[in-house]
């Protein structure tokens, strides 16, 4: 399968898609080495689908062994235009409360460890990060999450920063009220250099973060831990297959153009004629 339009990024907690059918297991080697796990592809309501569990089936891999390039290439090489992240994240504000979600537009990178481009060795490419989130997929998601509804307690908020740390550890609480200070609204792990290699990939991105806890700034809250968050996931997580479902939906019915889709257009340096051997067949799945 090679058709894949709408690829879903499992977080953790999320390690299938339920309503994926005719499933097909596709084991996809990279020139990045291998992704995460095998690739689950099939349809949802008709539409072809693209499913990766980030850490891995049964959570094997933290933040920074996760095979970011791994996994984006490969779910470019099936065919994914359109890429919908599902991440648990902190909040760092007083109104976005555990259970509620957020689609942030977006992102700071404090990473350290991770490979964050597919370019270099004979290819250059300076891709626009101005607006590092489609903003046709994140109104295509604000919508599923209307038609797939939400409990009344929990809401639904657009727009926001999310920083991303690198983690395992979780911030200590100086760390935390300085997020604040530069204004970040949710902290997270995972969607750094995700998002920087989905534009690369000319694919429309978009993060609908699930809130599980306030980190470690709020004095009237308990400090995040690895069972407080996993125990507020799950109970968002039922939500999210809803809501990814609808979000598939409208996208096979609308395929909205994204200005992402042709984010090499002008960012590729290196003239595609000089381009030679694996070099070139990397850069040209790029631009497939």
């Amino acid at each position: 399968m090679n058709n894949a339009l709408v690829g879903v990024m499992g977080g953790s907690g999320l390690y299938e898609m339920e309503a994926l059918e005719d499933v097909q297991e596709w084991q996809v080697e990279t020139p990045f080495g291998p992704p995460s796990d095998a690739i689950m592809t099939g349809r949802v309501d008709g539409v072809a689908v693209a499913f990766l569990a980030r850490h891995g089936r049964g959570h094997r891999l933290i933040p920074s062994e996760i095979p970011y390039r791994a996994n984006v290439f490969a779910l470019k090489t099936l065919g994914v235009r359109y890429l919908i992240s599902l991440s648990a994240v902190g909040s760092l504000r007083q109104d976005l409360r555990p259970l509620d979600m957020v689609l942030p537009d977006q992102f700071i990178d404090l990473t350290r460890r991770r490979e964050s481009t597919f370019f270099g060795t004979d290819a250059v490419a300076h891709v626009s990060m101005a607006q590092p989130v489609c903003a046709q997929l994140a109104d295509v998601l604000a919508r599923a999450v209307v038609v797939a509804g939400l409990p009344q307690e929990q809401r639904l908020h657009r727009g926001g920063t999310y920083v991303c740390i690198e983690g395992p550890q979780f911030s200590t609480m100086a760390e935390s009220h300085w997020y604040r200070s530069m204004g970040a609204s949710v902290i997270g792990m995972t969607n750094m250099p995700e998002a920087k290699l989905a534009r690369e990939a000319q694919m429309a991105y978009a993060s609908l973060a699930m809130v599980t806890d306030y980190d470690c700034w709020n004095p009237r809250e308990p400090h995040v831990t690895s069972d407080f968050a996993i125990a507020n996931l799950m109970k968002n997580a039922g939500h999210a297959q809803h809501i990814a479902r609808a979000a598939v939906l409208l996208l096979g019915a609308e395929r909205p153009a994204s200005d992402a889709h042709a984010a090499l257009a002008t960012a590729l340096v290196s003239r595609r004629e000089h381009l030679q051997g694996a070099v070139r067949e990397r850069v040209e799945s790029l631009l497939a």
